[in-house]
């Protein structure tokens, strides 16, 4: 064997298709493309959601409901929830920076404390938002709580 008659493997190459060269080529005139319409045409791009010329799915399914762009979203955490956690991670404070700092909520999250559940051991709590029943079995447990924004 020399390096002059190595050759690739049967089938495994194949002549590029050359468009648009002629009618010699077997590939003229249309250049596979089919006759006439958008899709012959240069710079063709179909629509992401087009049926073929049935009323795409957006359009027959109706609008609903809107977006609140007020809203605020809160990461809640119940008083259950909170003794757990103050058991793992031996908190001090429940704060916004020992929360993040233990991966339980991102930099940029809001907090709020709310009374499912029971709470036994005293913290002070450092937090965006709070409900008054949450408020009250905190206080009553010798807790504090001050609310950041």
């Amino acid at each position: 064997m020399k390096l002059h008659s190595l050759k690739p493997a049967v089938g495994s190459t194949q002549k590029e298709k050359r468009l648009g060269r002629g009618e010699a080529s077997g590939k003229g005139g249309t250049s596979t493309k089919g006759n006439k319409g958008s899709q012959s045409r240069a710079g063709y791009q179909r629509k992401n959601a087009h049926e073929g010329g049935q009323m795409p799915i957006q359009r027959r399914v109706p609008k609903r409901g809107f977006k609140n762009i007020n809203r605020v979203e809160y990461k809640v955490f119940n008083l259950g929830q909170i003794e757990q956690l103050q058991e793992k991670y031996a908190f001090a404070e429940f704060s916004l920076e020992n929360l993040y700092i233990n991966n339980l909520i991102s930099r940029t999250d809001k907090v709020k404390i709310l009374a499912t559940g029971e709470i036994k051991s005293k913290l002070s709590f450092k937090v965006n938002a709070i409900s008054e029943k949450a408020k009250a079995a905190i206080e009553a447990v010798g807790g504090s709580v001050e609310i950041v924004k």
